[in-house]
């Protein structure tokens, strides 16, 4: 139990003796690194606990969004056969919310020539993936349509409306409204030893979305899904896979299983976690790394938090033996220098946390620290706020400071009163 005693002079040897004794300017300097050490461990790590968390939420949501919670096609690499019925099947396995179809296929975009200087450019033509769906069967990308909107009907003169990517209208030089050709390629090289010549239609850009995923943004094309079964050549009933939505995202493993078993070959279910394994590894090897590389820094300052205490002894002997020919014990000598060290890390801990959730709410607000979307898939880094992780980290940081404080309170405690008054120390 800490008595008034040991909290007093705690908080007196906190502060730092007064006066301009060099030992004792040197003595508050220590003691200040000390603190900004454990600050510079706890920000270091909480920050980048929310970076990682930011980007698993990120990455999550978005390729969640594109790709749904469990994909259902046939590991033979052919068309799903009668995909109506599938999905009523797989509506039955519980958890299921919704079943969309999906006809996916490789196509070419090509767009009206752009004028250059008066002088007409080469068209632009670029390979994409046509995604056939129904209207209201994406509305992750219908809520980030940032240009437009996302109606793939037919407009006053008949064109059904597409929707791309920002990076992809970018790259071809298109907007809202403009025409563009969509090739299909899926039937090139059919029908004669030349090769057929390949379906193609004219579409409008009824809508631009931006999720920020790079790799996305510049690939997918999303058409009604009856024009793109005309163009791509699926027959009706037929869908290239099949897009489940459950309503917890933890069970897509198990709902993999259960469709498989449901349904039987050749059909097949992969849980998103299974479809972009590399990513959510890339993401779980962040989470195990950067708490183990960050708490090196938390040891390191719990190394400087001994020695600065053991300075404070050494500064304190004489004070130190006085308390304790006056009648202290050598427990409360102990417990005060304990507490002594819970101080340097409660402070240091608040420091650290305070700068955390300042720079954490200003790249949230402002995004100052960009990323390559090439590389990360984001263009700027992501953070989460957790109160649990400040909460955990923080304390962590105070046990870890005050058991750094047993050495010290302990040489403290076995100081010899007598002699510390005869001799000085």
């Amino acid at each position: 139990m800490i008595g008034p005693f040991e909290r007093t002079l705690a908080f007196r040897y906190f502060r730092g003796a007064r006066g301009r004794n060099e030992r004792r300017a040197f003595l508050r300097f220590v003691t200040v690194a000390a603190i900004g050490g454990v600050a510079v461990g706890v920000g270091a790590l909480l920050l980048a606990m929310m970076i990682v968390r930011g980007f698993e939420r990120e990455i999550e949501s978005k390729i969640v969004g594109f790709g749904q919670h469990v994909q259902v096609d046939s590991y033979l690499g052919d068309p799903l056969e009668d995909a109506d019925a599938l999905a009523a099947q797989i509506g039955e396995v519980e958890g299921v919310e919704r079943v969309t179809p999906v006809l996916l296929d490789f196509a070419l975009l090509r767009a009206r020539p752009q004028p250059v200087d008066g002088e007409e450019s080469r068209p632009a033509i670029e390979g994409v993936l046509l995604w056939g769906t129904p209207q209201d069967g994406q509305p992750f990308v219908q809520e980030r349509t940032v240009r437009g909107a996302f109606d793939l009907g037919a407009d006053a003169e008949g064109r059904a409306g597409v929707v791309l990517g920002s990076r992809l209208a970018e790259v071809v030089g298109v907007d809202v409204g403009d025409p563009v050709t969509v090739f299909a390629t899926r039937s090139v090289g059919q029908g004669s030893a030349f090769g057929s010549r390949p379906k193609v239609r004219s579409f409008y850009v009824a809508g631009v979305y931006e999720t920020g995923l790079a790799d996305f943004d510049e690939r997918f094309v999303y058409a009604d899904i009856e024009q793109a079964r005309t163009l791509l050549g699926y027959a009706p009933g037929q869908a290239s896979r099949l897009d489940v939505t459950l309503d917890d995202i933890e069970r897509s493993p198990q709902a993999a299983e259960a469709i498989i078993r449901e349904l039987g070959p050749p059909v097949f279910a992969r849980s998103v976690y299974e479809v972009y394994r590399g990513l959510f590894a890339w993401v779980d090897l962040q989470k195990s790394i950067v708490p183990l590389v960050i708490s090196i820094l938390v040891i390191v300052a719990a190394f400087n938090i001994i020695g600065t205490l053991l300075m404070v002894v050494l500064e304190k002997t004489r004070e130190i033996g006085t308390v304790l020919a006056m009648g202290a014990s050598r427990a409360s000598v102990r417990r005060l220098f304990l507490l002594l060290g819970a101080l340097v890390g409660t402070s240091g801990a608040a420091i650290g946390a305070g700068l955390a959730l300042l720079f954490g709410w200003a790249q949230g607000r402002f995004g100052f620290i960009p990323l390559p979307q090439e590389a990360y898939y984001l263009d700027t880094a992501p953070v989460e706020l957790r109160v649990l992780d400040f909460v955990w980290v923080a304390v962590l940081a105070v046990l870890l400071c005050t058991l750094a404080a047993y050495l010290p309170a302990r040489a403290a405690a076995r100081i010899e009163p007598i002699r510390t008054i005869r001799f000085g120390g």
